[in-house]
């Protein structure tokens, strides 16, 4: 890896380029009417630029603006100056949301990695560049500074480039540099780079950030796309391990990631060490740590959102947003229905290279509910207009503040059953009708209406085994019923007989619907479950039944055989213990076959009051928790 030298900027570089250099308005006035001029990205915005331009609106006429995504007022994105400016954005952001739903503006839907391509075929030829930049160095070199995104490709292609220079820019160290005969005009400017406070998580977001941070592993390498959940999930991934990142956009929630110790990059496939982005939207503290930082390498649009590099990386996690995602898999990221809200932003682009990575996850991160709680994001049929982002086929994880869904390459019925039980509690039964009625699920599953219970956070737990093995325990949900079914079969003779006193290993399918279909006001049912490359095996089942009479709980559990004589099932009964002791209940029963030593020394080591007695073959247990 070269060593890239620190950015030092020539104090003699306004005497050098006097020639070039020109004030606001009059750089303005070098723009003609039915041009197409170009705004540089988010807070890297050229400011004054744009002021000088929009105070020549009565002088223009049909001025396209072309933006990516604006951080700035956008005073030329007014009902009064339609004739003079028309918005025309590739990502709609909340300045310009209102100007371009009432169809004042336009959106440009296409994916990022494309941008580039559109400017330099002349498909969208660009008459003028309003970009910021560096004051120049010794060699003539200026920085974009906190955004090269597809700001480069548009210096690059315009006829004509206009950059406001500004001190307070910071340098961007990697291919983030134009030489300064690249440009037309220099403005210089002195004034504080746009900042972005970010959006403190919720409650809610923080759930959904924890259920994301288990599916990154050591060693993965991680995007975070634009909102307030993929930043969320950084608190709970201080403690992992040479993570990576490739990313479009960062925000100030890097900068304790990586003085946590967990971001090396030491283990990224291509560009080694380095922190890759594309810009970053944030305040003068991330201004000023990226300033001249060798860890950071500031890379085109062209390069970080192209999937066979994104793809080329080992353990590629992309974390993008959805606005809504029907039962079939379909996300809408772009629209609220027909109304245009954001773009598409990087998410294809780094969906399909995190899915072309080795062990790589693409995943899709939203709130269950959107306003105010009464509407739910997961639906049975996208609302009327909306635009497919990622399509059903290309969606792997979909994540809510209710658990994952695993999407790929299960069918419609097992999608459907999974976005069920990720949607908020109080929508699910109103989709799991939807869906029978769409013939998304059989209509003979109508009786299990009601099933879909919410679990409590709580009964979440982990185990770590001797060899360094983490075992996750969580409720049992619906969609585990191809893996219940798996586990079943799985079982050797002498552990089919002792956990279901049968020699036989034919299960109906009714009975697998019982293991995973639980009422848990009453009932509860643990699985413990390892990662595999395609979502995760269960490898143990604890469960207890409640009787209400008596308040006592039948319990039972079931160890895959490879998984036995490791303290699986001492652990799994602790466990269901707490969860019942929470719930009121005041013991367990269990009954239990005289040769089933290993389930016998499990309650008798317990530590709890307990009462046996034989009848034939079956030892029947009675456990006071007092």
């Amino acid at each position: 890896m070269t060593t890239q030298s620190l950015f030092v900027v020539d104090p003699e570089w306004p005497a050098k380029y006097r020639d070039m250099i020109v004030p606001p308005h009059q750089a303005a006035g070098r723009i003609k009417p039915g041009q197409r001029v170009f705004i540089g990205t988010a807070c890297a915005e050229p400011v004054e630029l744009v002021e000088a331009l929009t105070k020549r609106a009565g002088e223009l006429a049909d001025v396209e603006i072309v933006q990516l995504l604006t951080k700035g007022d956008a005073p030329y994105a007014s009902r009064q100056l339609t004739d003079c400016f028309t918005v025309n954005s590739f990502f709609i952001g909340q300045t310009i949301r209102e100007h371009i739903q009432q169809g004042l503006g336009d959106y440009t839907p296409t994916l990022l990695s494309d941008i580039p391509r559109l400017f330099a075929s002349g498909q969208l030829p660009l008459d003028v560049a309003l970009i910021q930049v560096t004051p120049p160095d010794i060699r003539g070199k200026v920085s974009l500074g906190v955004s090269v995104d597809i700001v480069k490709a548009a210096a690059e292609n315009a006829s004509l480039v206009i950059a406001q220079v500004n001190p307070q820019m910071p340098c961007t160290m990697g291919d983030s540099y134009l030489d300064i005969y690249d440009i037309d005009l220099l403005v210089p400017v002195d004034r504080p780079i746009l900042e972005r406070e970010s959006t403190p998580p919720t409650e809610t977001t923080r759930r959904i950030g924890e259920y994301i941070a288990a599916l990154i592993e050591d060693g993965s390498t991680i995007e975070f796309g634009i909102g307030r959940i993929p930043h969320s999930l950084v608190e709970y991934l201080k403690h992992k391990k040479e993570l990576g990142i490739h990313t479009e956009m960062l925000t100030d929630s890097i900068i304790d990631l990586v003085e946590s110790g967990a971001i090396t990059g030491s283990r990224k496939t291509t560009d080694r060490g380095k922190i890759v982005a594309s810009f970053c939207m944030g305040t003068k503290r991330l201004y000023d740590y990226v300033h001249n930082n060798p860890r950071f390498s500031f890379r085109p649009t062209e390069y970080v959102n192209d999937a066979l590099i994104i793809g080329m990386q080992h353990k590629m996690v992309a974390i993008n947003m959805a606005l809504e995602v029907d039962l079939t898999g379909q996300v809408c990221a772009d629209s609220l229905g027909s109304l245009f809200y954001s773009g598409i932003g990087g998410q294809v682009d780094f969906n399909r290279g995190a899915a072309r990575s080795i062990g790589g996850k693409p995943i899709i991160a939203m709130e269950s509910t959107a306003r105010d709680g009464t509407i739910s994001r997961i639906v049975t049929r996208l609302a009327p207009g909306a635009g497919v982002v990622t399509t059903r086929g290309e969606v792997h994880y979909v994540v809510t503040e209710y658990g994952v869904a695993y999407l790929h390459g299960k069918s419609v019925q097992e999608r459907a059953m999974a976005l069920i039980s990720i949607a908020h509690p109080r929508f699910r039964d109103q989709l799991f009708r939807e869906a029978i009625e769409a013939h998304y699920l059989k209509h003979e599953l109508a009786d299990l209406e009601g099933r879909f219970l919410l679990a409590s956070q709580e009964m979440n737990t982990t185990m770590l085994l001797d060899d360094g093995t983490q075992i996750s325990f969580r409720p049992v949900h619906p969609t585990d019923e191809p893996r219940m079914r798996d586990i079943l079969y799985a079982l050797s003779q002498e552990t089919l007989y002792y956990r279901f006193m049968t020699h036989s290993q034919r299960f109906a399918h009714k009975q697998v619907q019982e293991f995973v279909y639980i009422d848990h006001r009453k009932d509860v049912a643990i699985v413990g479950t390892v990662p595999e490359a395609h979502g995760e095996d269960i490898i143990a089942v604890g469960r207890y039944y409640l009787d209400e009479k008596t308040n006592r709980a039948e319990v039972a559990f079931i160890i895959r055989d490879e998984w036995q004589n490791r303290g699986i099932g001492s652990f799994l009964f602790r466990h269901l213990v707490t969860i019942a002791k929470r719930n009121g209940i005041s013991g367990f029963t269990a009954e239990v076959l005289r040769d089933n030593r290993r389930m016998q020394a499990i309650f008798n080591h317990s530590g709890f009051r307990m009462k046996s007695r034989r009848v034939e073959d079956v030892y029947s247990f009675a456990i006071d928790f007092d």
